[in-house]
C-alpha cells in the first residue's frame, strides 16, 4: 500500500516485488479524486491542524482485502492514513501475515507523520526507513524493530538515455538541478550564478527565487518519472542537494542520478561516500566555494567527469542500489525472527 501513481518511489518498489516474482496486490493511498479533494483550503487546514485523513478510503479497503484473502506479508508505504485500530484488525485476523512498513522520508518531521502513525509504531513487524538517525528515534517511539536501508533505483526508470541536440537545448545545459526550493539550496544556486556558472533548475517552489536568480535559468516546473531522468541525462553535470528540513544524509536522488549514467556532484556527508568513492564514482562538496571550484574543473574536464559518471553507474548495478535489491534484503531480514533489532543486529 502507497502512493502508486507514475513515477511515484512507492510504485516502484511495488515493481521491484513483481519483479522478483512476488504476488502484489496494489492499493493506492493516493488516487487522482483524493488528490484533487486534499487540495481545498478546508482539507489543506484540516491536515496542517490534525494531519491528513482518509480521503481513498484505505481502512475499509484493506479490511476487504485481507477479510478476502490471506496475505504473507501486508507492506505500508508510508501509511500515514491508517488508523491503528486497522492493524490491529489485521493482526487478528492474519496472525501469520508480516506487517511491514516502509517511509523514504524523516518520519519525526511533522510535515511527513501524523497521529495516527505514531500509534501505529508497536503494529509493525518492522520498520524500515532510509534515514540511519530514525532507527532509534523510531524504536523510542514504540516501534519493537526498526532498521536502515539505503536508497534505491528503478532500473526501468534510472538508465542512461540518448538524447538529440533538441532535448539537451530544451532541457539541459552544462549543470543543472532538480528538485525542491530551498532557501539554502537557492543561496548555494545564487552563489553560483554571481560567478557566472550556467545553471539550470528544475522543480517545484522557484517562482519566488526568480528575481534573485540572476543568471540561473528556472523553470518553475517539476519534470518526473522518465522525464525526470531524460532531463538528468542532458545535463554534463547533475548536482545533488540535501533537504535540511529533513536532516537528509542521502536521498533517492543520491542513487538515481549515478544510475542514470550522470555525473553527480553532491553534498559530502559519511553515507554518500560510504556510497561511491569520492574523486572515482562521484564528486561531492562541503562548501559553496568547493562547489564552484568542482564545477569549474569539471567542466573543463570532460573525459575525466564522463569515466567518473560510468563508474558510478557501474557501482550502481554491481553494488545491488536497485530497488530489487533493496526489497529482497528487506523481505529476508524481515522474515526473520528478530524482534528488537537495529542496524548492526540483535542487541
Amino acid at each position: 500500500m502507497g502512493a502508486l501513481r507514475e513515477g511515484e518511489t512507492a510504485r516502484h518498489r511495488m515493481g521491484a516485488l513483481e519483479a522478483l516474482g512476488h504476488e502484489v496486490t496494489g492499493l493506492d493511498s493516493e488516487p487522482e479524486a483524493a488528490r484533487r479533494a486534499q487540495r481545498s483550503l478546508h482539507r489543506r487546514v484540516r491536515r496542517r491542524l490534525l494531519g491528513p485523513a482518509d480521503l481513498a478510503g484505505l481502512n475499509r479497503r484493506l479490511c476487504e482485502e485481507v477479510e478476502r484473502r490471506a496475505f504473507d506479508v501486508l507492506w505500508l508505504d508510508k501509511a500515514v492514513t491508517l488508523a491503528p485500530a486497522t492493524l490491529r484488525w489485521v493482526r487478528y485476523r492474519r496472525p501469520d501475515c508480516r506487517i511491514l512498513g516502509y517511509s523514504p522520508d524523516d518520519m519525526l518531521s511533522r510535515r511527513n507523520r501524523s497521529r495516527g502513525f505514531l500509534r501505529q509504531l508497536p503494529h509493525y513487524d518492522v520498520f524500515f526507513t532510509t534515514k540511519s538517525f530514525g532507527v532509534s528515534e523510531l524504536r523510542a517511539l514504540g516501534a519493537p524493530r526498526v532498521e536502515f536501508v539505503e536508497n534505491g533505483f528503478d532500473p526501468e526508470t534510472h538508465r542512461p538515455v540518448r538524447v538529440t541536440p533538441e532535448e539537451r537545448a530544451a532541457l539541459g545545459g552544462p549543470v543543472g538541478f532538480v528538485g525542491y526550493a530551498e532557501a539554502q539550496r537557492a543561496r548555494s544556486l545564487e552563489s553560483l550564478g554571481r560567478a557566472g556558472v550556467p545553471v539550470r533548475i528544475w522543480g517545484p517552489g522557484w517562482e519566488r527565487f526568480r528575481r534573485e536568480a540572476r543568471g540561473l535559468r528556472v523553470e518553475g516546473r517539476g519534470v518526473w518519472s522518465r522525464d525526470y531522468a531524460r532531463t538528468l541525462c542532458c545535463f554534463d553535470i547533475a548536482l545533488c542537494f540535501l533537504r535540511r528540513e529533513s536532516r537528509d544524509l542521502q536521498t533517492t536522488r543520491s542513487v538515481e542520478i549515478p544510475a542514470c549514467g550522470v555525473f553527480m556532484l553532491a553534498e559530502r556527508t559519511d553515507e554518500h561516500q560510504r556510497l561511491f568513492e569520492e574523486g572515482r564514482e562521484a564528486e561531492f562538496f562541503g562548501s559553496d566555494g568547493e562547489l564552484l571550484d568542482k564545477l569549474r574543473h569539471y567542466l573543463r574536464h570532460p573525459e575525466e567527469r564522463r569515466e567518473i559518471a560510468a563508474a558510478g553507474r557501474r557501482r550502481c548495478l554491481e553494488s545491488g542500489y536497485d530497488n530489487a535489491s533493496r526489497m529482497r534484503g528487506m523481505l529476508e531480514s524481515a522474515l526473520t525472527d528478530r524482534r528488537g533489532a537495529g542496524p548492526e543486529g540483535p542487541e
